[in-house]
């Protein structure tokens, strides 16, 4: 399909920090001028495009883009969609969110059939939450280092005291125990037995690409069917072909109660995250349909983008795809750090496409970042771990843009290496 690319917005660079700053806030207007001061204006493919004409070869996006910018596939059944029925009313059924449910469901881990829909991988996390305690699980036991949104209730299983302290006091009972620490997770299971439910990610993405020991998956499931917990895996950053599986437990074959899915399943066009449940998780829910709301939640334009980013990935073969790639990226990465390790790197590590670049100092995370940026390249720095550079390069990258990012890191290293030491 052939797309015009849209035009650049008629307000200059300085019109539009000047709007950050008075109308959504004075912070993120001065993070705009330390990054350039560019706006962002096209995108296509791993490309990014300025207002001031320079492109940037995206390795970041927070693992938004498993299928890179504006996929041709999920854009034209997003305008479809929206020359036919973008928004639904809400009294009759929705055949569009009941084919992107019956996509999804065709994943996910065994029994994992029954899909929620909603906008945002925060709210996913809010609907798994909320149908916990509809089964009396109100004892949430979550990981040190975990991240899993920034709402009130998944605030509180998001375990950094930086954005949870301006907001307490939050959810009662919530426990934090050591990530790829079965002892401690027992001992807290021990306490509560059939009133808790754990939430773990399968790869600690904020936390700075965090991977656990084999077998740690299997060692939580199993605990939580001794104690009685209900189990609830956040795959939002790690699922949908991130680690090139489809989801992070495929890895070890577990089948949670519940699985959390956002980021790629938007295709990188529509925001869309679900929550997908066994039958009886999903038992509330499914007998009361008004018990969780929401106005946007499943709506037609969303789940096309969804019902398509499927069918894109199952076409092209993109977790397949992934996991080549992420070997590849990872031993570029781990290469050009190599002669790094020790005064400046600390370790590389990564499973498919989410790799983190562990830094000695905090502060080369930030030089190193703004390195890249001068030199055409956007990653990310993890929120809860300041020295962890993260890296979530979409599965389209091709080899000239991964020589290019090759050769850009080695030169962002360097330089930053030479101002550390100065």
């Amino acid at each position: 399909m052939t797309m015009s690319p849209p035009s650049a917005p008629p307000a200059g660079r300085t019109d539009v920090v000047d709007l950050y700053r008075k109308h959504i806030g004075a912070g993120r207007a001065v993070m705009g001028r330390v990054m350039g001061g560019m706006a962002e204006v096209r995108s296509e493919g791993v490309w990014i495009h300025a207002d001031d004409g320079r492109r940037f070869l995206d390795f970041g996006g927070y693992g938004v883009f498993i299928l890179g910018h504006r996929h041709p596939a999920v854009v034209e059944a997003v305008h479809r969609q929206i020359d036919t029925h973008p928004l639904a009313s809400r009294v009759f059924l929705e055949p569009v969110a009941a084919r992107a449910a019956q996509a999804l469901a065709a994943h996910t881990p065994p029994g994992l059939d029954y899909v929620h829909f909603v906008n945002s991988g925060a709210e996913a996390t809010e609907a798994a939450l909320k149908l916990a305690r509809a089964h009396g699980r109100t004892s949430l036991i979550t990981t040190r280092g975990g991240f899993h949104g920034k709402t009130l209730g998944a605030l509180s299983v998001t375990a950094n005291p930086t954005y949870q302290t301006p907001f307490q006091p939050l959810l009662p009972d919530v426990t934090q125990v050591g990530y790829d620490d079965p002892a401690d997770l027992e001992q807290a299971l021990s306490a509560r037995r059939d009133r808790a439910c754990v939430v773990v990610e399968p790869v600690q993405g904020e936390g700075g690409v965090r991977i656990p020991r084999p077998g740690y998956l299997r060692q939580v499931r199993a605990l939580c069917r001794t104690y009685g917990a209900l189990m609830v895996v956040d795959e939002i950053q790690t699922g949908m072909g991130r680690l090139g599986t489809w989801w992070g437990v495929d890895a070890e074959q577990v089948s949670p109660d519940i699985l959390l899915a956002g980021k790629g399943l938007s295709g990188g066009v529509v925001p869309i995250a679900a929550m997908a449940a066994t039958e009886e998780a999903y038992a509330p829910f499914s007998r009361d349909p008004y018990l969780h709301t929401s106005t946007f939640g499943a709506s037609p334009i969303a789940c096309a983008a969804a019902l398509a980013a499927v069918r894109a990935m199952e076409d092209e073969d993109t977790v397949a795809r992934a996991a080549a790639l992420g070997s590849r990226i990872l031993a570029a990465v781990r290469a050009v750090c190599a002669p790094h390790e020790g005064d400046l790197v600390r370790e590389v590590r990564g499973r498919g496409l989410l790799i983190g670049i562990e830094f000695a100092e905090e502060r080369a995370v930030g030089e190193t970042l703004l390195e890249l940026i001068a030199r055409g390249v956007l990653v990310n720095h993890s929120l809860n771990s300041t020295r962890v550079l993260r890296l979530t390069p979409p599965a389209v990258v091709d080899d000239a843009a991964l020589d290019l990012f090759r050769t850009t890191l080695a030169e962002a290293l360097t330089s930053t290496a030479g101002r550390m030491a100065g």
